[in-house]
């Protein structure tokens, strides 16, 4: 089981403020208690599948914000697709969970798979820790590790949502997660020091590299991608610590980054 840096959803997490900011530390807090044991148990187990399942939670949940629909529910009452056919079953039955789980149909399909009374309890679903268990079952009946293996973030966001809606989110909230996973010291990804890595190059280690270069005070993303900005802090640091700058980090530059 790849042990989880503690802060890992609130490294992935953007900062808000209010009563938001409070559901958001409730949440977070509930979620990283049972995190680790519950994405082994689904075979979420490799740091590409534990980046996209944490990437497309987070935008799910509006940052880890909710674990309820905002909207009433309401307009899905007439939803016999979603197996809607009671009064008030959109209300009822509306979005809950880090994937929001929707319509009669699905509350009673996952809470079988689950062993839940969704049905009779469908608040249950928006319960943090419930919740992680509901979205890893989705990503199981939905074969997502396959797609996170391939890292192809527009085919787990179509099964998901349907559609490309807020990929560009999605896609940074992956680059956050790659960075913390890689900066945190899990031991899933093989000693970043053995790679050069340089402006163009794209992936995990070049995400690490931006982890490391922000907590140091440099204005880089966290995206993944090596681009201009990233080698001019390259250059900086390597300049400051006596090191040949020209922004191409190879394992002297990564020796004096750690």
């Amino acid at each position: 089981m790849i042990q989880l840096p503690n802060d890992i959803l609130s490294r992935i997490a953007p900062r808000v403020a209010g009563k938001k900011a409070d559901n958001q530390a409730g949440i977070i807090r509930e979620v990283s208690g049972v995190l680790a044991v519950t994405l082994a148990q689904f075979e979420i187990d490799s740091v590409l599948r534990i980046a996209h399942f944490l990437a497309q939670v987070c935008h799910e949940s509006d940052g880890f914000c909710t674990t309820i629909e905002y909207a009433s529910g309401n307009e899905y009452d007439d939803r016999r697709d979603l197996g809607n056919t009671q009064p008030g079953d959109g209300r009822r039955y509306k979005g809950r969970g880090l994937i929001q789980l929707t319509g009669r149909d699905n509350y009673q399909h996952y809470g079988n798979l689950l062993q839940l009374n969704l049905i009779g309890d469908p608040d249950l679903a928006s319960e943090p820790a419930t919740s992680l268990k509901i979205a890893c079952e989705f990503w199981r009946q939905h074969n997502l590790n396959n797609f996170a293996d391939q890292n192809d973030i527009e085919r787990i966001t179509r099964r998901i949502n349907g559609g490309l809606n807020g990929l560009d989110s999605r896609r940074t909230y992956l680059a956050r997660a790659k960075a913390a996973l890689a900066a945190g010291g899990t031991g899933a990804v093989a000693a970043p020091e053995r790679s050069t890595i340089r402006l163009g190059n794209d992936g995990e280690y070049v995400a690490a590299l931006q982890s490391i270069l922000a907590a140091k005070g440099f204005a880089v993303p966290t995206d993944g991608h090596f681009d201009v900005a990233t080698a001019t802090a390259v250059a900086q640091f390597q300049e400051s610590h006596g090191l040949q700058a020209d922004g191409i980090v190879g394992p002297r530059t990564w020796q004096a980054l750690r």
